[in-house]
């Protein structure tokens, strides 16, 4: 694939210029940074500059892994940094979490040619956040306009949001951008004084059932939660070879490289947390989180031993004991995963829009999409039916 321009030239009206990146390099750190985590907004560890721009340098994104950054970013006169929208060319659907592995392969038989796409997402990273970073909402229209004008122009078949927040999902949809919606596990905080105090919240029965599996989880086993100035390269060297051993298996291959934890770690140690869990003093699992200023977001987990119930002590319980000590309100433990509902984390609607160049397609998917979004409500209300919530804790 020939990669689109790098640099379109203005498509803003004046004073504002609108202009393709092929790396955040190109730009400043607090630039990038002051529209990505202002001040007055959910504190988002994975629309950081430092975290964006790490999967850049280490080649985790870039032209080799499909993932080409276009990065849309709008300047005032002055110069000033004023609108953004993280955005890539991809020639694959791999790493996105939203699965369109059908769409291309219908539009493909049908004669069209599904890639390259256009993504707005985090790569790897299925996360909600803000999307089109602008404090204007006349801005963050007009790049959902550059974006739908370039997609058209530069011969992609679409271009596609993925895990929007609320608002920014709203603003898609008055776009006229398709929705699309699907489920993630969540685990809430309602303001527990530590886990038991959570655990009062569930049947007698589930609680019995959890406090066993964490038991058994932690016999013989010493946890540590370690960030910030506690990590040490002797943590990544393990957590890198378990992270490794679960993406051969999970994925084929994984997706992050080692350069890219070693960056993450010296530039955002404190938004790092990862649970290790050691036997007969040798380390054998991890877990690895990143800290935002409302949630912690679980991401990748690997062993080198097996041991009863591990899995889910170091990922979900130890995740739901560091969010209630950090006074955090929620845990996002990543996609999919029902074995979640059992442990108290429950099924939310997440979002993705989506922009389709060819209109007949486009209309093909509309109604798709009328249909699957009915399901997925469907199966969220029968599957929050089943949480271990005490009946008078559902609400």
């Amino acid at each position: 694939m020939a990669p689109p321009p790098a640099d379109d030239g203005e498509t803003g009206s004046p004073p504002i210029t609108v202009q393709a990146i092929e790396g955040l390099s190109a730009l400043s750190r607090d630039a990038w940074d002051a529209l990505a985590n202002p001040a007055n907004a959910e504190f988002d560890p994975f629309l950081s500059w430092d975290f964006l721009e790490a999967l850049e340098a280490s080649g985790c994104v870039g032209e080799e892994s499909g993932w080409l950054p276009r990065h849309l970013v709008a300047t005032g006169p002055d110069g000033k940094l004023v609108g953004a929208l993280p955005l890539y060319a991809k020639t694959h659907s791999m790493g996105e979490y939203v699965f369109d592995h059908a769409w291309a392969d219908a539009y493909d038989r049908a004669g069209g040619q599904y890639y390259p796409k256009l993504l707005s997402a985090i790569p790897f990273t299925p996360a909600t956040g803000r999307r089109v970073l602008a404090d204007s909402a006349a801005m963050r229209r007009a790049l959902a306009q550059t974006a739908c004008e370039l997609t058209e122009r530069w011969g992609c078949s679409g271009w596609h949001v993925n895990f929007p927040d609320a608002p920014t999902a709203s603003e898609l949809d008055e776009s006229g951008l398709l929705a699309r919606i699907d489920r993630q596990f969540i685990w809430s905080n309602r303001d527990y004084a530590d886990y038991d105090a959570f655990l009062a919240d569930l049947s007698s029965r589930k609680r019995k059932a959890l406090r066993k599996e964490r038991a058994a989880a932690q016999d013989g086993i010493e946890i540590e939660h370690l960030t910030g100035a506690a990590l040490q390269p002797e943590h990544w060297d393990v957590f890198y070879a378990c992270y490794q051993e679960t993406g051969s298996r999970k994925w084929g291959y994984p997706y992050l490289n080692r350069a890219f934890f070693d960056l993450i770690h010296q530039r955002m140690p404190d938004r790092v947390l990862l649970v290790m869990a050691k036997k007969a003093g040798r380390y054998i699992a991890a877990a690895l989180n990143l800290i935002g200023s409302h949630a912690l977001y679980g991401r990748y987990w690997g062993k080198l031993d097996d041991h009863p119930y591990l899995h889910f002590e170091l990922c979900y319980h130890q995740a739901i004991d560091a969010a209630i000590a950090r006074g955090l309100s929620r845990v996002e433990a990543g996609a999919q995963g029902e074995h979640k509902l059992a442990r108290g984390y429950r099924p939310r609607e997440v979002r993705s829009a989506h922009f389709i160049a060819n209109p007949g397609f486009r209309d093909a998917v509309a109604q798709y999409l009328d249909q699957e979004r009915a399901a997925v409500r469907t199966d969220i209300r029968l599957q929050d039916a089943e949480s271990p919530f005490r009946r008078d804790q559902t609400s």
